[in-house]
């Protein structure tokens, strides 16, 4: 048994021991999963959830029988979840360099009856992720859901990802993606984040820009199936592919966002080629980058993740099919968003309906969606002064 406070909870089809989170709290600003012995965050639950429905679309999408690794288990409840929930896994591998999350993982392989299937290891995540980087050896799903960045695991999970495979990656560190620390992101990223109104879209296209960068240097390509922002992390499933040419065409996704502060214009460029001034109101224009400008959203995917929804009775199950529904509407939307409410601050108006504006934007024929990355957000190609000239309309009633 465990040497300090645990309480069994119920999560999908799985029971799992976890810490309880309220012994290891001794005052009100302290972070109760980081304060426990074994790293459990009941927050994250949605983001299991969409894993289980990811990795569930992507066995239909391969149809074979499924190898599954969680290089920083905790106390193991995803990759359980995923034996349980998930149809033709043949083996699930948890590991954690924690004896007492391998100690807890054990005893939660037990519980769920699963010894025959998952297997539990006690090692340094990127040490046991190398001893399965060779063929016939590695994964078809590997899962690097770290307290942080996950840069310092992807180059030996993509060695460890099978021709074809799914690699699930999320970031914590938002500070350092949405350029509050700017040379922290950098040095993780290898891309230079800005501090716009829609740097949690930039945030997940640096994410996936590093990756592309690292999967290249294997002659891996990269494919965006999933990817979402939501509560204080962003997160990506991209599969994988082997061969040169594939990486070579990944990495031609690769670019740069400009921005200007003054007027929101925002643009794309896929060279270094630093505009100094905006073509819009003449004011200096600011760089993001180099990260993804390729899509991170598959419209047909996460049609498969609906249907993967439907039938299942996960506990969030209408706030996912809400945030799969925003994200099949804007897979093929333009790049980046613009916040209707940041909009009216700048220019001293009220605020009209986000639905108000998209019906007038498409009336002038422009393409147009919601976003699930803001509430006040919409996505479209239309130039920032058509938008500020229809926003402007309906806020002053006509």
């Amino acid at each position: 048994m465990c040497e300090f406070p645990t309480e069994i909870i119920t999560e999908g089809l799985a029971d799992i021991v976890v810490p309880r989170l309220s012994a290891f709290i001794t005052k009100p600003s302290d972070y109760a999963p980081s304060k426990a012995p074994v790293f459990y965050n009941p927050v994250m639950e949605l983001n299991r959830d969409l894993a289980i429905l990811s990795l569930g679309a992507f066995q239909k999408l391969v149809n074979r029988d499924l190898r599954v690794c969680e290089p920083l288990a905790g106390c193991g409840v995803r990759g359980i979840r995923i034996a349980r929930e998930v149809d033709n896994v043949k083996e699930v591998v948890l590991n954690d360099i924690s004896e007492d999350a391998v100690r807890l993982e054990k005893i939660n392989v037990e519980k769920n009856r699963l010894t025959h299937s998952v297997f539990v290891e006690n090692k340094d995540a990127n040490i046991m992720l190398s001893n399965f980087g060779a063929p016939r050896k590695r994964f078809d799903y590997v899962d690097i859901d770290p307290f942080g960045s996950p840069m310092p695991y992807v180059d030996s999970a993509l060695r460890a990802t099978r021709r074809n495979g799914l690699i699930g990656l999320t970031a914590t560190d938002l500070a350092p993606l949405c350029g509050v620390h700017p040379k922290a992101c950098i040095r993780k990223y290898g891309g230079r984040p800005l501090r716009t109104e829609y740097c949690h879209e930039l945030a997940l296209r640096l994410l996936a820009g590093a990756l592309a960068r690292s999967a290249s240097k294997y002659d891996l390509g990269i494919r965006i199936l999933f990817s979402h922002s939501s509560e204080h992390y962003v997160r990506l499933y991209s599969s994988i592919d082997y061969g040169a040419k594939t990486a070579d065409a990944s990495l031609k996704e690769l670019g740069y966002v400009l921005h200007c502060f003054a007027c929101f214009h925002r643009e794309t460029s896929t060279r270094m080629t630093r505009k100094e001034f905006c073509p819009e109101c003449g004011n200096k224009m600011s760089m993001a980058g180099p990260l993804w400008l390729g899509k991170i959203l598959d419209t047909n995917f996460v049609t498969m993740m609906v249907k993967e929804c439907k039938s299942r009775a996960l506990r969030q199950n209408r706030r996912i099919r809400k945030l799969l529904s925003l994200a099949k509407e804007e897979a093929d939307a333009a790049l980046t968003y613009y916040r209707i409410d940041r909009i009216c601050d700048k220019l001293g108006l009220r605020m009209p309906s986000p639905r108000d504006v998209i019906a007038k934007l498409r009336i002038l024929g422009y393409r147009v969606s919601s976003t699930h990355f803001e509430a006040q957000g919409i996505k479209t190609p239309a130039p920032v002064q058509a938008v500020k000239e229809t926003i402007v309309a309906l806020a002053q009633g006509e």
